[in-house]
């Protein structure tokens, strides 16, 4: 699962207003074992059909099980929220009811008789799933768990499909189908789906048949005949177009709504070149008879690995303009298919393992974007995920593998994901890539179609390797924290050394460090293994002639922070000699915060050509335009990469610098950017000739309202027509927000829009604006709500009240009434 509905970012905007609450860190006391196994599931058949009115399901299962060693004469089921109306044996067709107790979560049966290990028996239920009327909470990941969810089932939604899918992880698949709904539990399954035949399908493994009925539905008959755990089952039924690719013969498709048929090999073609990438490093072929991959309308989290059936949220449906700038969701799409040997084909036991899934879907995504873009992109990838477990403090306190948690949904969050990620980047570096593709190899291998630990992917790597590993895992997995570096240098040219204070600050004790140091001298560089084991460490090297830079951690794969006691002549050198991705971009942010200095702001400006677009946007950014000689200085280079740069993201963000200089000579250029093809550059330039030329921007957004907008070019549409009081304009947005999905490109919309809602002299059109910003409010996970409520209600809409309120007329002051109860959260329903 690649968590998230909502972007981190809109939150941390949120919070850089309210501030952000934390979990306690105090460490729960209840330890979280391993479940234990009395019954394994085999194989489970359902024959599902739907209740669009109600919202229900009425199944029919047949389960399949066998006692996993001791000899058992009953059954639990998860079973939650169910109307339970017959359990029986089933026995060559033959159905013996069985007694059963059913508490509305757990279905507790009694066997016909002591069935000994191994030997199997089939128990039949019929009933009927109610998941709108279960009450079940979720996590920040996951942010429901009701696992059958019905989009605008009865169509009354009018800019909304109606959609089936079903979200099984944790444990929400015991919702719509009793199981044991356990991540260590395997069983094959088929799944039959009565539907409108107007609909389309999607389960895992083949569709096996399809029957039409006389009634105007079809039943699909879908079978997967590998084992797989319960979490991973999947139902999607609606109105989409099928778009067919292939990978050595197996099927690979793609279920996007039909606006989106024409791109949809932009968003997902990668696929089987991933696929054939992730074979080659595992030495593992993708092991399932097909893969798909499904887009979902109000999806709960960001994705679901669910097996040869991936769930995306809408936000993968991107239009052609967008895939211009980049495929926002490549990332997401890597993460869920390198699912499908971690996660699916070997499954973490438990969710205190979570990490044996999830850290290695993070990592996917820096293994992809090596691959496909670049060691530049790899390690950018890698360093952003960094930075994403670093920004809480509360991470530090979290062990990878964690036996002790409040809630299994506990588990979800940047430690499992972004940390155990960078870990594995470590131990790739630590045994080097060899050893650790063959490793994972030899993992998989060792424990296909089977659950695992922590414990288990240590023997595979010290098999491989021979050596011990149990320090590493000890320090990683089973312990908390990240080192703190303080850095120090000192050289004597007289002896020709160099030493090397290198001070682990963080509490407890001190991390084992296995790195690399680099010597750079007269041009040549000369590389030392060293290994930090103390809290306190030195290390000397000799030199000939005084070093140009000692480079510590020289690879840059420590998951730490640090202070590095670096000169700015250094940081210069690191930049142009040492090569990495953080090298340059850690010289960047030296220099940044030293731009009087002439050497520094040379820097910068070389930095402006660097070959990755990434560091090209990233010192674009830091260029402080309020001082006059950088602004000058720095003016031909921002023109030149406003003007040619190959990347659009990068002639975006030159434009938008361009238009500091408010100089009228640059409108040329942002009227030809405007109608780029990059909503990026388009919004760019719209606002920065709203900077020189106000009144072609405002024939510019009357023109632009006419035609589809989003991103950027949506923010800058809304910013020029709030600016300058555009009602016209208000449709066009309205519709675009309206329909937008819940991202951080949405949240940041909502002061302008706000701004432009303020000046509208048109009641309903008031009204309808107000609607969209507490549609959006209570559109946003609960997890969230706390720390958003107070800025949409305290801010946002405020300051709209407070404009009518200052505008003093009747209709005016109605909508301040209005404004007023809308301001009103009302209590959220939990589901």
């Amino acid at each position: 699962m690649k968590k998230g509905i909502i972007s981190s970012l809109l939150v941390i905007s949120a919070l850089a207003v309210f501030g952000q609450e934390h979990e306690s860190s105090e460490v729960p006391k209840i330890y979280r074992e391993t479940p234990t196994i009395v019954n394994d599931l085999v194989h489970t058949k359902l024959d599902a059909r739907f209740d669009y009115d109600k919202s229900w399901l009425y199944g029919k299962a047949w389960i399949t099980l066998k006692p996993h060693f001791y000899t058992t004469d009953s059954l639990v089921l998860d079973a939650k929220g169910m109307e339970i109306k017959n359990v029986s044996l089933s026995n060559d067709g033959k159905l013996s009811p069985l007694k059963y107790s059913y508490d509305g979560y757990l279905l507790n049966i009694r066997l016909n008789k002591p069935y000994k290990g191994g030997e199997t028996y089939t128990v039949y239920i019929d009933y009927t799933a109610k998941p709108n009327e279960l009450k079940v909470k979720g996590s920040a990941a996951i942010t429901d768990a009701k696992g059958l969810y019905f989009i605008n089932p009865k169509g009354e939604e009018k800019n909304k499909p109606t959609q089936i899918w079903t979200q099984g992880e944790t444990e929400a698949t015991s919702v719509w189908c009793p199981t044991i709904d356990k991540p260590g539990q395997k069983t094959t399954q088929e799944i039959l789906m009565t539907v409108p035949a107007k609909y389309v399908t999607l389960s895992n493994g083949k569709l096996a048949s399809q029957k039409k009925n006389n009634d105007g539905t079809r039943t699909d008959h879908w079978k997967m005949e590998m084992p797989h755990s319960p979490y991973l089952f999947f139902m999607g039924v609606g109105d989409y177009a099928v778009v067919k690719d292939s990978y050595k013969g197996k099927e690979v498709s793609y279920y996007v709504e039909k606006e989106f048929e024409p791109v949809a090999r932009r968003i997902f073609g990668n696929t089987p070149e991933m696929m054939a990438f992730f074979g080659k490093i595992t030495g593992v072929e993708y092991p399932w008879v097909k893969y798909s991959q499904i887009v979902g309308r109000d999806y709960v989290s960001g994705a679901m690995e669910n097996t040869t059936a991936t769930l995306h949220q809408e936000s993968a449906q991107q239009d052609a303009r967008e895939l211009v700038d980049e495929n926002r969701w490549e990332d997401v799409i890597a993460h869920e298919l390198f699912h499908h040997w971690f996660g699916d084909y070997v499954t973490a036991e438990s969710w205190s393992n979570l990490t044996l899934n999830e850290s290695f879907a993070d990592y996917s995504e820096t293994l992809w974007n090596e691959y496909k873009y670049g060691k530049d992109a790899g390690d950018a990838t890698s360093y952003s995920a960094m930075q994403g477990y670093l920004s809480n403090p509360d991470n530090a306190q979290k062990h990878l593998a964690r036996f002790y948690y409040n809630d299994k949904e506990d588990m979800f969050d940047a430690v499992s994901y972004q940390k155990g990620g960078r870990i594995l980047h470590m131990l790739r570096n630590i045994v080097g890539d060899s050893a650790f593709f063959k490793a994972l190899n030899n993992y998989l291998t060792t424990n296909k179609f089977k659950a695992a630990e922590a414990h288990q992917l240590r023997l595979a790597f010290e098999e491989v390797t021979g050596r011990d590993l149990n320090w590493f895992f000890n320090q990683w997995y089973f312990g908390a924290g990240h080192p703190k570096l303080n850095i120090e240098y000192k050289y004597d040219d007289s002896k020709g050394v160099v030493n090397v204070f290198v001070q682990q600050t963080q509490e407890g004790d001190a991390f084992r460090l296995p790195i690399a140091v680099d010597v750079y001298e007269s041009g040549k560089k000369n590389r030392y293994k060293v290994e930090l084991n103390s809290k306190a460490d030195t290390f000397s090297f000799p030199f000939k002639k005084h070093p140009d830079l000692v480079n510590v951690d020289a690879e840059k794969i420590l998951l730490c922070e640090k202070i590095d006691n670096k000169s700015l002549e250094q940081y210069v050198y690191q930049y142009k000699n040492a090569g990495n991705y953080l090298d340059r971009r850690e010289a960047i942010e030296f220099c940044a915060k030293k731009q009087d200095d002439a050497a520094a702001q040379a820097l910068l400006l070389q930095a402006l050509k660097d070959p990755y677009e990434g560091l090209r946007t990233f010192t674009l950014g830091k260029l402080d335009m309020k001082k006059s000689t950088v602004k000058t200085a720095a003016e031909k280079a921002i023109e030149d990469l406003a003007k040619a740069d190959p990347k659009s993201t990068v002639r975006a963000k030159a434009i938008d610098l361009l238009g500091s200089y408010a100089n009228a000579t640059y409108a040329d250029i942002f009227k030809t950017g405007i109608r780029d093809s990059s909503y990026a550059v388009a919004g760019a330039s719209l606002e920065s000739l709203a900077e020189v030329n106000n009144e072609a921007a405002v024939e510019a957004v009357k023109q632009l309202s006419a035609q589809p907008a989003k991103g950027q070019l949506l923010g800058a549409i809304t910013s020029v027509a709030a600016k300058n009081g555009l009602e016209e304009a208000f449709p066009t947005i309205a519709a675009t927000f309206g329909s937008m999905p819940l991202t951080q490109t949405k949240f940041e919309m909502l002061q302008p829009l706000a701004m432009l809602i303020s000046k509208m002299k048109s009641p309903e059109k008031v009204k309808q604006g107000i609607d969209l910003i507490t549609d959006f409010r209570e559109s946003i996970p609960t997890a969230y709500r706390a720390q958003t409520d107070g800025y949409i209600n305290n801010m946002v809409l405020q300051g709209i009240q407070n404009a009518k309120q200052k505008e003093n007329t009747p209709a005016s002051l109605e909508l301040v009434e209005y404004i007023k109860v809308k301001r009103t959260t009302p209590e959220k329903k939990a589901f």
